[in-house]
């Protein structure tokens, strides 16, 4: 282990850092923003629901390098340029979240729902008021899955020259030095630690009246 070297790579280093933490972070935000309305579409809708979530099912076996190089075509974009990359993540954490919205709104007690409705709540008040609400739990447990998983599948962007952490990884492995490699795997599992706390006290934060473990 170099730490000469971790000291003079330290402003590089942080930079690849601070990119993958937005590689990783920003398709959840944009998937959880577009699994909202499919995941109660998917929930509402019989008709609907087995559509959705196949395709979603069959988007997430899709092998995330052939997506990265896939989309410069479909996207017109260059093969280094970020978005591909934000837009393939998006795809996974939509295929993963689309379920897991549907499933949490599936689990509110249909009491409860019955009870929003007498008391005056139109189908939008109780979306937002009442069910979604409830959904949180599961929903952040969806989440801590698909940010999890972005974090190691954005390591595979380096293959074709994104930066983020996983130039550490190809740089090790090119030069056949150990430093890089520890630090890129000890700072991919920092982040990935990280992000798995902060949805845990978001949760918490947005269902107070759930019972806390002692």
């Amino acid at each position: 282990m170099r730490f000469d070297w971790l000291l003079r790579e330290s402003g590089n280093i942080a930079n690849l850092f601070l990119w993958h933490v937005g590689l990783s972070v920003i398709p959840v935000i944009a998937a959880l923003i577009l699994s909202l309305p499919l995941g109660w579409l998917a929930h509402k809708s019989g008709l609907f629901k087995s559509a959705i979530l196949g395709v979603a099912g069959l988007l997430y076996t899709i092998p995330s390098l052939a997506l990265f190089v896939l989309l410069p075509l479909v996207l017109h974009t260059k093969i280094l340029d970020p978005l591909n990359v934000v837009v393939a993540l998006t795809v996974y954490s939509l295929a993963l979240l689309v379920r897991t919205v549907s499933d949490g709104l599936g689990a509110v007690p249909p009491d409860t729902l019955q009870a929003a409705t007498a008391m005056g709540y139109r189908s939008f008040q109780r979306f937002f008021l009442v069910e979604l609400p409830i959904a949180v739990p599961v929903i952040a447990a969806g989440l801590r899955v698909a940010l999890v998983s972005n974090v190691s599948i954005v390591s595979v962007a380096a293959l074709i020259g994104t930066p983020q952490l996983g130039l550490l990884f190809t740089q090790g492995l090119q030069l056949r030095f150990v430093t890089p490699l520890i630090a890129g795997i000890v700072l991919c599992l920092l982040l990935a630690v990280v992000l798995d706390c902060l949805v845990i006290l978001l949760n918490r934060w947005l269902t107070p009246w759930r019972p806390r473990k002692v």
